[in-house]
């Protein structure tokens, strides 16, 4: 009775050991564990895309795991693990799965804040505000082309013919000028006093000068502008700030940096 006893201890036992190794691994290929972190290390992977590990994903993973680990197996056998040009590729990989959880390391701890993208937001704000103009106009190259343009406007001449014609400005003169919505500040100088000078309906009477060439400009309407809200673009704000923050802590690394 009492060796029986033993006997039945002993077999629990390694029925407890097998069920942790099972736990452990997620395979045991030719005689080599596979173990259950590379899994649970694919699945973060997964999960970083933006896809959902299902059941159906988790069962795929394992047979990719088992199939990786007979292709290195094969790979080690051949020797060519020990080649250069495999350990150059190991030290570059290793390099970039640091650097990229530098930089994940760096947004955990430096998170942008509400406060950060609403002070953002009221900036572009500032600068947007007021009235914004859709205009029209044809770019030339010399003066007396865009005199002999504004000649013709004045004697019925339709101003979008025109444009598509002659203006050398490719994405608005196919549209025969069209500018669409923009404020003011949102061109050179020269451009913008000339616009804001107009009144709705009327074009310059004469060729306005700027860096660019000579602009026959028409203004055809006016609004005041139409700012998006700041919880719809808090997104796209939250990233810019954050890709700016990375790019500020790449550069003061550089700089603390001592090459030689």
């Amino acid at each position: 009775m009492k060796k029986h006893i033993l006997s039945s201890l002993a077999v629990a036992s390694l029925m407890a050991v097998s069920q942790g190794a099972v736990a452990q691994n997620i395979a045991i290929v030719n005689g080599k564990a596979v173990p259950t972190a590379r899994m649970e290390a694919l699945a973060q992977q997964v999960a970083r895309s933006g896809r959902p590990v299902t059941p159906e994903m988790q069962g795929q993973m394992r047979e990719e795991i088992i199939a990786r680990e007979i292709f290195v197996q094969e790979a080690q056998a051949r020797g060519l693990d020990a080649t250069d040009d495999y350990k150059n590729q190991l030290d570059l990989t290793r390099q970039s799965i640091l650097i990229r959880e530098l930089f994940a390391d760096f947004q955990k701890k430096n998170p942008v804040t509400d406060e950060e993208t609403k002070a953002e937001y009221d900036k572009f704000a500032s600068a947007n505000a007021g009235k914004e103009y859709r205009a029209r106009h044809i770019l030339v190259e010399k003066e007396d082309q865009a005199k002999a343009l504004i000649a013709q406007l004045k004697k019925g001449a339709k101003f979008e013919d025109l444009a598509k014609k002659n203006s050398k400005d490719p994405g608005s003169g196919a549209n025969g000028g069209d500018l669409d919505w923009a404020n003011a500040s949102s061109y050179v100088k020269e451009f913008s006093d000339a616009l804001v000078a107009l009144s709705k309906g009327k074009m310059t009477d004469t060729p306005v000068k700027t860096q660019f060439g000579f602009h026959i400009i028409r203004l055809d309407d006016l609004r005041e502008a139409q700012l998006p809200k700041y919880e719809d673009v808090k997104p796209q704000i939250a990233q810019q700030l954050q890709q700016q923050k990375i790019a500020k802590f790449q550069e003061d690394l550089r700089a603390k940096a001592k090459g030689e």
